[in-house]
């Protein structure tokens, strides 16, 4: 492994961490601070030239943590690194992925190709808002998912006569995996969005009576939509029941919101950093340096990553 290097910003720190105890390798020696204006400065005090480099960096707000990512990038690329890997654990940016309004912007085009230009040869992300945004780069791209650290729990949980809920038509094919892979049966939350980042429950298309429920999403930002679902299964006879998503973005009022939720637990991930004083009991956080840090090692290697998901 003399020849990978992990380099990470000041986004998620501790996660790159852990993915460096998993390699076994430690994390590189970079200075990624801000000049007295605020702007961006980063340097790296070891040699890369001729070395297998990621720069790991999650990309949640503020924009501050996309600037690193880029400059770290153009920093790597410019210091005759062999290949540079951008590991974005939290692809952020990526809800705007088409033209969906007049004049609108479609940012996950944009920062897909801020990323390539930067230097970045390669990228490694995780459950992506919007699947398709792989298209986006012409660049390899490797899209991982947190599912096995996520079944893996709900396994041990000990459920009965199990429902994975999707909370809208987005996160079906999500639901549909989980709910294969659990032993379990499917259902739907009808939802509107009157507008952005507000949601409306319309309907419950599935049998939830006297049944235990894990509501699967790839995000929780607002909570809205969580929340909502919770109370709309709850009113259809749910028993217990459990949320799960892989990035807790948790933005505004949203832990409140869940605080106050008919949810007994809320399983997220790692992926976007919280400290403990922010969050609540019901609140429990998954690791996914394994993961990420075997599908490092396998890039390095030149080794198939899709057998970590069969």
């Amino acid at each position: 492994m003399d020849e990978l290097r992990v380099f990470t910003g000041n986004a998620n720190p501790k996660l790159a961490k852990l993915v460096c105890k998993y390699l076994g390798v430690e994390l590189g020696n970079i200075d990624v601070c801000e000049f007295n204006d605020g702007e961006t400065m980063v340097k790296i005090n070891e040699n890369i030239r001729g070395v297998d480099v990621f720069v790991f960096q999650p990309t949640f707000p503020p924009s501050k943590n996309l600037i690193e990512l880029l400059v770290m990038l153009d920093a790597a690329k410019r210091a005759s690194a062999r290949r540079v890997t951008a590991v974005i654990p939290y692809f952020g940016y990526a809800r705007q992925d088409r033209k969906d309004q007049p004049r609108v912007a479609i940012t996950a085009k944009l920062v897909a190709n801020l990323i390539t230009v930067a230097g970045a040869d390669r990228v490694l992300t995780m459950d992506l808002h919007s699947p398709q945004i792989q298209g986006f780069f012409d660049i390899p791209f490797d899209h991982l998912y947190a599912a096995p650290v996520l079944i893996d729990f709900f396994q041990k949980k000990g459920f009965e006569d199990l429902v994975v809920v999707s909370p809208d038509i987005g996160s079906v094919k999500m639901a549909r995996a989980f709910a294969k892979r659990l032993g379990a049966s499917l259902a739907l939350i009808d939802k509107r969005r009157p507008r952005a980042d507000v949601a409306e429950v319309v309907n419950v298309i599935g049998e939830i009576e006297g049944r235990d429920v894990v509501i699967l999403d790839d995000l929780i930002s607002t909570a809205g939509t969580t929340t909502l679902a919770a109370e709309a299964l709850k009113k259809a006879g749910a028993h217990r029941i459990t949320a799960g998503c892989t990035h807790p973005v948790l933005c505004g009022d949203a832990v409140a919101r869940l605080d106050k939720a008919p949810i007994e637990e809320i399983v997220v991930t790692d992926t976007i950093p919280h400290a403990p004083e922010e969050l609540i009991p019901k609140i429990k956080i998954l690791s996914v340096a394994d993961l990420l840090g075997e599908a490092i090692r396998r890039i390095h290697e030149e080794r198939s990553l899709s057998s970590l998901f069969v």
